[in-house]
This record gives structure tokens, sequence and C-alpha cells, in this order.
């Protein structure tokens, strides 16, 4: 990653607890990394035609966040569809035209969107959030809830101060893209902040961790902020059955007489029964099923928190 020869101003606040300081680290660590964006893309917005530029999006939770950005505005392209988060589906030649005619590509990365590197790896439009140092990240874990080092969980935007984080970023890229809207999109970005401090402050608990069992671990990102706590997953992808080594395991581990399992399709009935006491819920965890990101996030929220209770 290119260092950035710009230095934040560091701001002392002895009224910040920890938690606090360390997410005003990472705001001030992705200011840093616009001012090299903003440097990299002035130089190609130069040449540009009088009309707005194209921006792409990746996937369907990135347009999510995209249309927070761009209300009122015209909104980016979409190359994969709902449910295509990255680990499937693929890029048809009207997609990959449209990478090649967009000004700027904005894209997860290779972690997740492997079916994408090959046409944005090196596309000197792309922009790969996994490259900026401005998230909370969090490693893989295995199917009895341990981390993987040297692994990254690529969900990040289920973690809402990272889906804040990627708001301000998409303002500051669709700002360069159609200038005209610039203090639209940063005041979209800001009321997306707005809601997503609600939307956590209605889904959060105060009482003690609440345990749940995951088909696929891909909900991690959502933990910290419903305080809640994995006990084991199922599977290490939610298109292979779990083996009944794991299943005893789980039964064996089992905190609650009856279990909340988090699924993103609705499981089987015999793999159900071998599992009782349990509830089910089925949350996507590209929020396919959503229109809106925040009402989305909500949503999945409290249907987890009302499967556990």
């Amino acid at each position: 990653m290119i260092a950035n020869s710009h230095k934040a101003t560091p701001i002392v606040d002895n009224s910040l607890n920890v938690q606090e300081k360390n997410l005003l680290h990472k705001v001030q660590q992705l200011t840093q990394q616009y001012f090299l964006i903003a440097s990299l893309l002035m130089l190609g917005f130069l040449a540009l035609p009088a009309q707005a530029a194209t921006v792409s999006v990746s996937n369907y939770p990135l347009f999510l966040l995209s249309q927070a950005v761009t209300e009122g505005a015209p909104p980016a392209k979409q190359l994969l569809q709902a449910g295509e988060v990255g680990h499937h589906g693929s890029i048809s030649p009207g997609d990959i035209k449209a990478i090649q005619d967009s000004t700027f590509v904005v894209w997860f990365g290779e972690p997740l969107e492997n079916n994408l590197a090959a046409n944005l790896n090196d596309a000197p439009n792309s922009i790969a959030l996994f490259k900026f140092d401005a998230f909370n990240r969090h490693p893989l874990r295995d199917i009895k809830g341990k981390p993987i080092a040297g692994t990254l969980d690529p969900h990040i935007w289920l973690d809402p101060n990272n889906a804040k984080a990627i708001t301000r970023a998409l303002a500051v890229i669709h700002s360069h893209a159609d200038p005209q809207y610039k203090e639209l999109y940063h005041a979209n970005a800001q009321k997306f902040a707005q809601r997503m401090d609600a939307a956590v402050a209605n889904s959060s608990a105060k009482q003690k961790p609440l345990p749940y069992w995951a088909y696929h671990d891909a909900y991690q990102y959502m933990e910290n902020s419903m305080n809640l706590q994995l006990i084991g997953s199922l599977s290490t992808d939610d298109h292979l059955a779990p083996k009944a080594s794991q299943l005893r395991w789980l039964n064996e581990q089992r905190p609650a007489k009856k279990m909340c399992l988090v699924s993103p399709s609705a499981p089987a009935k015999g793999l159900l029964a071998k599992l009782q006491p349990v509830q089910e819920t089925v949350q996507a965890e590209d929020m396919s099923n959503s229109k809106d990101f925040v009402s989305g996030w909500q949503t999945m929220a409290q249907q987890i928190r009302q499967c556990i209770s």
C-alpha cells in the first residue's frame, strides 16, 4: 500500500474512552487515505469529458451503501447481483465493458471477490477497500469458533463502524466522479451515520452475551454491537453439509437448552432434527433481502435477537 505524505493532526480528548479513541484513530487513518485517493483521482479527472463520470461498485452490500450516499443523485452501477457477494457468480461481457468504461470501480478485493480479481486487480480505475487500513477486521474462525491466524473474515460491511467508514469513502469517490453533488454526497454520508448509530442503539443488548450457532460463520462483524457469542458453526461453507462429528460436538457444547441457528439459507429439516431443540433464522450475509442498508441491518439484528431469546 502506498504511504500517504499527509499527516492528520492528532486529536486528544481525555473525555473519550479507549474504544472511542481507537475509533477516532481509525477515522483519522481513513482521512489520510482520502488525501491519497483525492490526489490520484484528480489526476484522472482532469482528462474526463464534461459529463458526469461513472462509478461502478462490485456487489450488493456495497451497492446498498453507495445508494445511501447517492440518494437524490444518479446511482452507481452494480456489477454482481444480489446473492453473488463474491464467492459465487460471474460477470458478463457487458459487466467487463462497464468496468472498462467506468472512471472508478469500487470493490472489496480478491479475498472476497475472486471472481472479479482477473478484471480488477491490475485495473488502473479500481479501488479495493481491503487495501486501506481503516476498518475493523477479524480473522476467519474454524467451525469451533477459534481464530485462524493470517486470515481475514471478509464480511466487513456488517460492522456498523465499518459501514459508516465505507460510506464516507464512497462520498469522496462519488464527489470526484460527479462534483456537482459533492455536498449532497457528504450530507448523505452523515445522515447514514446517524441512522446507523440509532439502529445499533435499538439492537444492542446490555445483558450477558447471547450464544448462537451459525451454519457458516458469516456474522462475526455483528457480534460486538449486538453482544453475541458464537459457540460454533456447522460447516466452513453454507454449501457443504456438516459432519456428524461436528453436530455431536455442538450438542455437547450447548450452553442453552434451546439454541438459535443463524443460516444464510433454510437448513434441511433432517439436519435441524439432529440439533433439537433449535430455532433457526435465515439471514443472508450479503443483505440480498434488503432494499436499504440500515433498515436491512436492523431487521437482521432484531430477528437474530428474537431467535436467541
